[in-house]
């Protein structure tokens, strides 16, 4: 029966349950209770980032558990692992943070070495921090097995002296104390509260951009990405979700029939309309080179220019993930998006069925305002915007969600590493009016890219949010706001020209054209070029180390390896 519905004789995990030479290794899934009928069943991964690191993955444990019925309800057997993660809000601010982006690919190369190495059919993937949403659907698309990705959710909101907060506020309450607007036992009542719950950070930063994703892009079930953590409804989707492979698995639907250039589009569509996180821009040119598509940060640019946005929410905006839950997730923000045009609704999702089939009942409700529809948008652009210049040949990237002014000039102030910025700063010993600089942040020269919201949320909490500008060639969490451009390529460490910048070059940003450039000539440039020289970092071995050797520019998504154009197999041909 089994054999006959999902063809085992063509499935990978044949090499590990199938033929006398293959008794050893059914020996193994016998030892760990497994049935007969079990091991000669479709074997399903079930991976999740859970640990107990952060308030992210917590809830991924038990989550996966019902995944795992699911599978089995519908003749699967699930096989449960779990992989790393490193928590962005606890890694920031420090040396930690440069494991973060590395991270994303452990992530992605252990799910697949698990899958390789125990041949299993199909994958389910569940995750809640920042670089295991897009790690998990990186190995999804590499392996090509039938995959559905699930989100864990995003924490509750906190309440602090009657306002909803997040950890956000809690970095640029660093701010406020710094500037003597907030005793250290404020501070300490904040810290408490800002966080009530499991779940992933709570506005449209990284984690829950990247589960916005999920969706758009077809890999998740629709509304899955929408419930907090805590809810108990998610169980539903996480059944649903065994479920949903089982039939990926039978009528042969693999991730790289869903994950095609429109579906990217999609995806990048509803990063410009939530006003996401700029690591959007980051993580979907990495997610199109597992499929051997061409998408990188001016693609996904035309897509965020063409884009109206319409969710307003944290940080430039005034709501959070339960806000945009309640008033119809993802599925209203794309259905909105679909009315207007603005996205493909022939591409396929892990429903089997299309875009626009999947959102043929979902009506934008008038009983809210925090998504705007598509024709009375909060701005006729995305909230994401992409540059390009002398400053950045390769591009640069500035979430403009919330913002007024989209232009400012001035004098570059140069630092050589967020420390060293992060301390002019919080002493106070930088000017009105001037661009700070930070570099040697990249992939390569951080290494690891490293998020910088230490440093912008202590400006906003100095009150100095919209009255200094900031580069880099490293990255922003998505909870940053304000003039922060990042992604900034090519980064110093490739002798790019942000390496070349002295104090007092005057730095051009308009977001409005989409150009970032110093009132530097070619000669100049040039001649501080051959005078420039590499620098070593402190990371001379190990993982950090290992990463910066391979490890390709921001622009193209800081990927570690070929990708499927290189590829002479699948695994899931194997």
């Amino acid at each position: 029966m089994t054999e006959k519905k999902y063809g085992k004789s063509k499935l990978p995990s044949r090499h590990v349950t199938e033929g006398p030479e293959r008794a050893p290794h059914r020996s193994y899934l016998y030892a760990m209770g497994v049935t007969e009928a079990g091991i000669h069943a479709p074997l399903v991964g079930v991976a999740t980032t859970w640990n107990e690191a952060a308030p992210c993955n917590i809830t991924l444990g038990r989550q996966a558990q019902v995944v795992k019925k699911g599978v089995a309800s519908a003749g699967g057997t699930p096989r449960e692992f779990t992989t790393i993660t490193v928590t962005d809000g606890i890694a920031m601010g420090h040396q930690g943070m440069k494991s973060s982006l590395v991270s994303r690919e452990v992530i992605a190369d252990s799910v697949e070495l698990t899958m390789r190495g125990h041949c299993y059919d199909a994958l389910v993937g569940l995750a809640g921090c920042d670089k295991s949403l897009p790690g998990l659907m990186m190995a999804m698309i590499r392996l090509n097995v039938p995959s559905v990705f699930m989100y864990g959710g995003s924490i509750l909101p906190g309440k602090y002296k009657g306002k909803q907060v997040t950890v956000v506020d809690v970095f640029e309450g660093v701010g406020k104390h710094s500037a003597g607007t907030m005793t250290d036992a404020e501070l300490h009542e904040l810290e408490q509260v800002a966080c009530p719950s499991a779940g992933s950070c709570g506005g449209q930063f990284t984690a829950n951009t990247m589960a916005c994703v999920s969706e758009a892009i077809g890999l998740a079930l629709p509304g899955s990405a929408g419930a907090p953590a805590p809810y108990e409804s998610r169980d539903a989707f996480a059944f649903e979700s065994g479920q949903a492979v089982m039939m990926l698995l039978k009528n042969k639907i693999r991730p790289r029939d869903i994950v095609t250039r429109k579906a990217l589009e999609n995806a990048a569509a509803v990063v410009a309309a939530t006003g996401g996180s700029t690591n959007g821009a980051l993580h979907l040119p990495a997610i199109a080179h597992e499929a051997g598509i061409d998408f990188d940060i001016h693609a996904v640019g035309k897509i965020f220019k063409r884009t109206p946005y319409l969710a307003d929410l944290m940080p430039g905006g005034k709501y959070t993930a339960k806000d945009l839950y309640e008033a119809g997730g993802v599925e209203a923000v794309m259905k909105t998006l679909l009315d207007g045009g603005f996205l493909h609704g022939d591409c396929l999702t892990v429903t089997g069925k299309t875009v626009a089939e999947n959102l043929k009942s979902v009506k934008l409700r008038k009983d809210q305002d925090v998504i705007y529809p598509h024709n009375k948008p909060l701005r006729e652009e995305g909230g994401v915007v992409v540059l390009k210049g002398n400053l950045a040949p390769q591009g640069a990237i500035v979430k403009v969600a919330g913002m007024k002014n989209l232009f400012f000039k001035g004098p570059a102030r140069c630092f050589d590493s967020e420390e060293e910025c992060f301390a002019a700063v919080d002493k106070k010993k930088y000017k009105k009016g001037e661009v700070l600089v930070i570099r040697y942040e990249g992939p390569r020269g951080g290494p690891g890219m490293r998020e910088m919201l230490s440093t912008t949320a202590a400006l906003y909490g100095q009150g100095m949010g919209d009255q200094v500008a900031l580069i880099t060639d490293g990255r922003f969490s998505g909870g940053t706001r304000g003039f922060c451009i990042g992604h900034v390529g090519p980064e110093a460490a490739a002798g790019g020209p942000i390496g070349l910048l002295k104090d007092g070059d005057i730095i051009t940003i308009d977001a409005v054209k989409q150009t970032i450039d110093v009132d530097l000539s070619e000669k100049e440039i040039a001649a501080r070029r051959a005078g420039w020289k590499p620098r070593k970092t402190d990371y001379q071995s190990g993982a950090l180390w290992k990463y910066a050797q391979g490890v390709g520019p921001a622009a193209t998504g800081a990927v570690t390896h070929p990708g499927a154009k290189s590829e002479t197999h699948t695994y899931a041909d194997i």
